[in-house]
């Protein structure tokens, strides 16, 4: 079968490049990776706008962009990429589409192609064998394994702060539940052999900051969680690979915890015997060092901890804020629930604005780190609005705040949600 550079069928490259309009404000960029998709593009008219839409708070407009591989998302930013999922998509089934899967990076020197001929992942640092791997060698290092899980941006909801925090202004579309494929990180670093005294493995991608005029984007996670068998380097996604733009050739899966970790075009891989104080370690990503991860609004907390695990969090999925349904009818309400893997044991309901609840009904579940669908049903007894809310617990008796709590950053929000419907 034909293949691109990015490892692409001939059919899906031809359409790769029919979108890569949405790419074309790269030229402006300078650097060779946004160069060489403008080049391949050739004269590719400037991205499609699909129209426009308003989030639920202020300075909220987005436009509608289809980039290479995905329909039209929310625009945030396009340099470098930030890509919303639309919410509605999130009521079309457990697993979100990889055309639908938001996007998110942090540097604008993102790779437009690869060239698997060329491709390596170096394993080296506290290691007794230093490995240079092509993506065949690593498909190739043990069975291939799936596994569902979430991936959720640290800053997902973070437009709704009050009062209004820093940072990229997001509704509740930076995440999505897939299907990963790959091999455990466990089997590359037992192949490579870690050293006693083994602390950190660091984790490098193909992106990185403009004119190298900024902290490259390495995370760390600790020796013995790299080591549990479940932290992933995945080059499938729903059965498919990688789309370019969640990063193709293999990405880092780390279940349960925020995207952050999730890097993206893994190209190096370090284990190092201290605690790694990169500035997207040590500076970025961090939270209060306090059980709610939170502060009162305006305060800075006296000291903080690298964000980690997902906290429970829960969504209405089939009614939208402002619906309309009929009075002394039932209607079958459909949501999601999802945690950091302890697994979700109930969602609790209410048509009161949380006065009274009710318990919903448990869908499939496809595994403790990927989304739970719930059902409920409500009937309105008399016209007008009401005020539905949503709220799960998981094994471990976690659960969601009534009220929302606030940190500078914006991250962790996982309060109650409120969906207002009208009924006539």
């Amino acid at each position: 079968m034909e293949t691109s550079k990015a490892g692409l069928p001939a059919d899906r490259r031809r359409q790769f490049l029919k979108q890569a309009g949405a790419l074309a404000a790269y030229g402006a960029l300078g650097g060779g990776a946004a160069q060489a998709l403008a080049a391949e593009a050739g004269k590719a008219a400037k991205a499609a706008n699909t129209g426009k839409v308003t989030m639920p708070f202020a300075n909220g407009e987005r436009e509608l962009v289809a980039f290479p591989q995905k329909r039209p998302l929310i625009l945030l930013t396009s340099r470098p990429p930030q890509l919303e999922t639309p919410f509605s998509v999130f009521n079309e089934g457990l697993i979100t589409p990889n055309d639908a899967f938001f996007v998110r990076y942090h540097w604008s020197d993102i790779p437009t192609s690869v060239d698997l001929k060329t491709y390596r992942l170096r394993i080296g640092g506290k290691v007794n064998k230093p490995l240079e791997l092509s993506l065949a060698d690593i498909k190739r290092m043990a069975t291939p394994v799936d596994i569902v899980a979430v991936n959720q941006c640290s800053g997902n909801s973070r437009g709704f702060s009050e009062p209004r925090v820093n940072g990229g202004q997001l509704g509740n579309g930076a995440m999505g539940n897939a299907r990963w494929t790959g091999v455990p990180l466990r089997a590359v670093l037992e192949k490579a052999g870690v050293q006693a005294g083994a602390k950190q493995v660091t984790f490098n991608g193909l992106d990185g900051p403009p004119l190298h005029n900024g902290p490259d984007f390495i995370k760390a996670l600790d020796i013995d969680h790299a080591l549990d068998g479940e932290v992933m380097l995945a080059w499938g996604m729903n059965g498919a690979d990688l789309p370019l733009l969640n990063g193709y050739p293999l990405r880092l899966v780390v279940p349960g915890r925020y995207g952050t970790y999730w890097v993206k075009h893994v190209s190096d891989i370090q284990v190092v015997d201290k605690t790694f104080d990169g500035f997207w370690m040590a500076s970025a990503y961090r939270i209060p060092a306090n059980d709610c991860a939170c502060v009162a609004p305006g305060t800075a907390p006296a000291a903080t901890v690298p964000i980690g695990r997902f906290n429970v969090r829960s969504f209405i999925t089939s009614l939208q804020d402002g619906a309309t349904v009929h009075a002394g009818r039932d209607t079958v309400v459909k949501g999601i629930a999802f945690d950091g893997g302890y697994g979700i044991t109930s969602v609790a309901f209410s048509t009161d604005d949380g006065r009274t609840w009710q318990e919903a009904r448990l869908g499939k579940d496809l595994g403790r780190y990927a989304f739970r669908p719930w059902t409920a049903v409500f009937r309105a007894p008399q016209r007008g609005e009401f005020r539905l809310r949503v709220r799960a617990t998981n094994a471990v008796g976690h659960t969601q705040p009534m009220e929302g709590r606030w940190n500078a950053p914006g991250y962790m929000r996982n309060v109650v949600e409120t969906t207002r419907v009208t009924a006539v």
